[in-house]
């Protein structure tokens, strides 16, 4: 999954992304950028529709 990483200031992949539950109840995944290995987080879930 990739996702947008403030630190690069680009979009790479994320490694080891995780669903988290936000306090209103929406869904997000977080995760940590393959280049620099800063947290990355991203509104959604995990799951992919196809």
């Amino acid at each position: 999954m990739s996702g947008y990483c403030m630190k690069c200031r680009a979009h790479r992949e994320m490694q080891e992304p995780e669903e988290v539950t936000l306090k209103n109840g929406r869904l997000a995944t977080r995760g940590k950028c393959g280049e620099c290995g800063a947290t990355m987080f991203r509104m959604g879930g995990t799951t992919v529709k196809g």
